[in-house]
């Protein structure tokens, strides 16, 4: 629907609707075995062991190298995709 169609609703009508969806839309809690799972898979390192991590300065510069590299060869072949298929349309 589209935002001119929803602002040109009466209020009756969207408060109908609000309320319609109050009452069906509720809350749903998952099972507490679910929560559980999930929350030991959840792993949060110590303070101390980010700050190791973040020492390691050698593997960070190859990690954000890495990342760097990666996106630039995206952006590579985007724009050959974009000449190739892209002047078509009377270029």
């Amino acid at each position: 629907m589209s935002t001119s169609k929803l602002t040109s609703m009466p209020k009756n009508d969207l408060n109908d609707l609000e309320a319609h969806l109050a009452g069906t839309l509720r809350p749903v809690a998952p099972p507490r075995a679910f929560v559980q799972r999930l929350r030991s898979r959840i792993h949060l390192p110590a303070r101390d062991e980010i700050v190791v991590r973040l020492r390691d300065w050698q593997k960070l510069i190859l990690v954000f190298g890495g990342v760097i590299s990666g996106m630039l060869v995206i952006l590579t072949v985007a724009r050959a995709l974009f000449h190739i298929f892209g002047r078509r349309d009377g270029g």
